[in-house]
């Protein structure tokens, strides 16, 4: 495994992972009711419950995004292997 082909594989899985967050957050911002209703027919929770899950989800995401993908990132760049 070449650092090149590293280099790829975590800007590519970070941009895949950032799109998914946004794309969660977008839905959460324009498709709030829906997915509350939707998520209802299982899960009986309050409306600041649901939010708070939802919040606390994107948080734990980004922060595995950071750790896991931009975190060695940056380190294989400052070891020079990136471009």
């Amino acid at each position: 495994m070449t650092f090149e082909f590293l280099y790829r594989v975590l800007l590519w899985s970070l941009a895949i992972n950032y799109a998914v967050l946004f794309a969660w957050f977008a839905v959460f911002i324009i498709a709030r009711d829906w997915m509350r209703r939707w998520h209802g027919k299982w899960f009986h929770l309050a409306d600041t419950t649901f939010d708070a899950i939802h919040y606390s989800g994107m948080a734990f995401y980004k922060i595995c995004i950071l750790l896991l993908n931009l975190a060695p990132l940056i380190a294989l760049c400052l070891a020079g292997g990136g471009r």
